[in-house]
């Protein structure tokens, strides 16, 4: 039977052993994740925590909807066996009918416009990039295209090297005087947040800080990977607009590459909808692959003016 639970319901021992056991899981899912990323998430729980789902809502306007929060490219329906078609479907016709609205990341479901059973509900494709790292670094590394060859022999002409344990913090100003300065939406909370995420997944040995420093001591790029289930997630970056010819983010995916080359991991390497992104991860010879967005409206009438509205937010 699957059960809608409120934040204080939620067992996360049991939680966090269910997702250690689901072959799909993934860092998204872990509670201490959850707890930075959405504070007060709830879940729908089948039986004894045999597989669950986060629900990340809120309120706007007297609507109940559900979102994706920031720092989580998806989440799942997390299963200690082997989750079907069926099962996912289960958990998505069990969402509460006070959520009127719905738009949020899944893995696991198929490529269709709509989920049997469930009002409301469509499915929109989306790009992501990964690499498998099982082959030795001397195979992947040949598997490179030719711009991306370039770009790293000069990062390497240029003196860059690698910074392990770099300030968080550093990472993140570089993005905010850089790239950040367009992003209007974001701000001190947002930023907090995230370097909040990243000290909590430190203590949780599931993170890994790396920055590019220039001849000059500088740290002219930076990024924050997280790992759980065999996949090293490339979570976010900063990079000194300034310094972008030296190519700091193509030595720091290459130094990611080289160390982890040969083992059972996977480079997620996020973000790929974006048509630029995706030829830059492609170079490092990352395959495409497709993941999916459910998109649930139960609201009528002028009511679905509010939906506009709230995904303005």
């Amino acid at each position: 039977m699957i059960c809608y639970f409120t934040h204080n319901q939620i067992d996360t021992q049991h939680w966090d052993e269910c997702v250690a056991q689901s072959p799909n899981g993934m860092v998204y899912a872990w509670s201490w994740y959850l707890d930075v990323v959405h504070p007060g998430w709830e879940a729908l729980v089948e039986d004894d925590y045999e597989t669950v789902m986060p629900l990340t809502g809120n309120k706007k306007f007297g609507v109940y909807y559900l979102f994706q929060p920031f720092f989580t490219q998806k989440f799942g329906v997390f299963g200690k066996n082997e989750l079907t078609q069926e099962k996912i479907e289960e958990f998505l016709a069990a969402i509460p009918d006070k959520f009127k609205f719905a738009d949020f990341s899944l893995i696991g479901i198929n490529g269709i416009k709509g989920i049997r059973g469930v009002k409301g509900i469509n499915v929109v494709n989306h790009r992501n990039i990964e690499l498998d790292l099982s082959q030795d670094y001397s195979v992947l590394s040949a598997n490179y295209n030719s711009n991306t060859r370039r770009n790293l022999a000069k990062a390497k002409k240029d003196g860059l090297k690698i910074v392990e344990n770099v300030e968080p913090s550093v990472i993140v100003e570089l993005f905010r005087k850089n790239k950040g300065a367009d992003i209007k939406h974001w701000g001190d909370k947002e930023y907090n947040r995230l370097l909040r995420l990243v000290e909590a997944a430190k203590n949780q040995d599931k993170c890994v800080v790396l920055g590019a420093q220039n001849i000059d001591n500088q740290i002219v790029a930076g990024a924050f990977f997280m790992m759980s289930h065999n996949k090293i997630v490339f979570l976010f970056s900063g990079a000194d607009a300034s310094n972008k010819e030296n190519h700091g983010l193509t030595l720091l995916l290459d130094f990611v590459i080289e160390k982890f080359g040969g083992s059972v991991m996977t480079l997620d390497f996020e973000g790929s909808d974006n048509d630029g992104l995706a030829r830059f991860y492609k170079g490092f010879g990352g395959q495409e692959n497709t993941y999916h967005s459910i998109r649930l409206n139960r609201l009528k009438g002028l009511r679905k003016i509010i939906v506009r509205i709230i995904k303005k937010i």
